[in-house]
């Protein structure tokens, strides 16, 4: 069965967020740390702690960062120009490997006082005070130096991190996302693009964050219905720019993300969220009905009208134990009449390899009694266009029909099988009190060449074991 992954998205998302959720749902700590340590930069360390939105029990995932690399496009105040209302001040003390220690006062709006120290060594301590103004006289009494990381130089980082190739694979999908928006928002080539979002290390560890625990959970599938989004102007580097913020607006355009605009003033979807959903969502459309197997709750730094909260989820289609399925399929269908045998057999192994469910030809009389080939597929919705593109590339059609089927399926599972000859992948199915089995065609080819004995002997081999076997 599919490991889905369902993000609940009415809060926004953002890359702590995101990492917090997963976090909370299963992904190994010690993995993510393991890939966070091995990141060959400096100026960072991060936190995994318990906190409360509206009441809500939430896991915090939380970059922390040296005065050198001090990111104020999380800071509350540089964002609004203004302190929140319940004047409540969180504290920060970080202790880094210079030996000195630097304290921060931000104001943020939730309801409790955090206090974080890490200790590295030194005794010395130096106090850097923010302080910011109403909207036209925004001041800061510290200079930063910061590094403005393009793609080429993300790919070496992500090139050193310890993690699986599949997380590699998913992190880089997410910053090239990322670079492509900020490209076309400053009309400039993706390799020349050296930006504050991509380049920064908190988005950095974010990212890689995300693509750990993504990788950890082996996700198969994401349902992402819609992205909640809020309203206003938002202060970031660049200036005060409109909500979305153009990257996140380019990534939702490209990517067909469904976007939700609230009547709330604020930023909900970061660039580094936006893309983390636009490279891992597979679907916008949940099951009918389904079950939740686990569920996980991340944080977010900002306080806004709505809890800042990340919903991730696990589930699976409703089923009632070993009863009838009703669940829909697509098929699509063509005639053709014009196309070599040998290519449609071609045509046959691309579909399948796509994805098709199932793909059969029937001989059938067009127009004029020319003989032709009508071609059916058998896909999941979301496999359509996939499937129409390759019959059209690869054919002579000038038209495809589709229909959405009804259908009643039986509670199936594979299992593989211990035989006297060896293992085998066996289809169970499951009505009532009756159980069938129905040894997968390849697997029991494959251990009959092997044990030199008939494809007969093994099959019945392969059912009598699933039936001394298998509850």
């Amino acid at each position: 069965m599919a490991n889905i992954l369902y993000l609940e998205c009415n809060s926004g998302i953002s890359g702590d967020m995101t990492v917090a959720a997963l976090l909370d749902l299963g992904a190994s700590e010690e993995v993510l740390m393991r890939a966070l340590d091995s990141i060959p930069a400096d100026g960072f360390s991060v936190e995994v702690t318990r906190v409360k939105k509206a009441g809500i029990d939430c896991c915090d995932f939380a970059v922390l960062l040296d005065a050198d690399h001090e990111n104020h496009d999380h800071d509350m105040e540089y964002l609004h120009g203004r302190p929140h209302e319940d004047g409540h001040e969180h504290t920060h003390a970080h202790h880094h490997g210079d030996g000195h220690e630097h304290t921060h006062a931000h104001h943020h709006g939730d309801d409790h006082e955090h206090t974080h120290a890490h200790h590295h060594g030194g005794g010395h301590e130096h106090t850097h005070a923010h302080h910011h103004g109403d909207d036209h006289g925004h001041t800061h009494e510290h200079h930063h130096h910061h590094e403005h990381r393009g793609m080429p130089e993300i790919r070496k980082i992500i090139d050193a991190v310890k993690m699986t190739d599949g997380a590699k694979e998913i992190a880089l999908r997410i910053f090239n996302i990322i670079a492509e928006a900020e490209a076309k928002a400053h009309a400039v080539p993706v390799e020349q693009v050296h930006f504050h979002e991509v380049g920064a290390i908190d988005s950095i560890v974010d990212v890689v964050a995300a693509a750990v625990c993504l990788d950890d959970l082996h996700i198969d599938e994401v349902v992402i219905p819609k992205l909640c989004e809020g309203t206003g102007t938002v202060r970031c580097q660049h200036g005060v720019l409109p909500v979305p913020v153009p990257a996140v607006a380019n990534i939702v355009e490209k990517s067909g993300l469904n976007l939700e605009i609230m009547d709330i003033k604020g930023e909900f979807v970061t660039p580094t969220g936006a893309a983390i959903a636009a490279a891992v969502q597979t679907t916008d459309a949940l099951p009918k009905s389904f079950r939740i197997t686990r569920t996980g709750i991340g944080a977010g730094k900002r306080t806004y009208e709505r809890p800042s909260i990340l919903r991730a989820m696990l589930i699976e289609p409703a089923a009632p134990k070993n009863a009838a399925l009703k669940d829909v399929i697509w098929k699509l269908e063509t005639n053709i009449d014009d196309c070599a045998g040998e290519v449609l057999g071609y045509v046959m192994e691309l579909l399948f390899d796509a994805g098709a469910r199932d793909v059969h030809y029937h001989p059938v009389y067009m127009k004029k009694n020319r003989p032709a080939w009508q071609l059916n597929v058998i896909c999941d919705e979301k496999d359509i266009s996939r499937m129409e593109e390759i019959i059209f590339r690869e054919t002579t059609t000038i038209g495809i029909r589709r229909v959405c089927m009804e259908r009643t399926v039986l509670a199936r599972e594979s299992r593989e099988v211990m035989t006297a000859s060896g293992p085998v992948q066996v289809k169970i199915c499951r009505f009532g009190a009756e159980t069938k089995y129905y040894p997968e065609f390849e697997s029991v080819k494959a251990l009959s060449l092997a044990a030199g004995r008939s494809y007969r002997d093994i099959y019945q081999e392969a059912v009598s074991a699933c039936r001394e076997k298998v509850q």
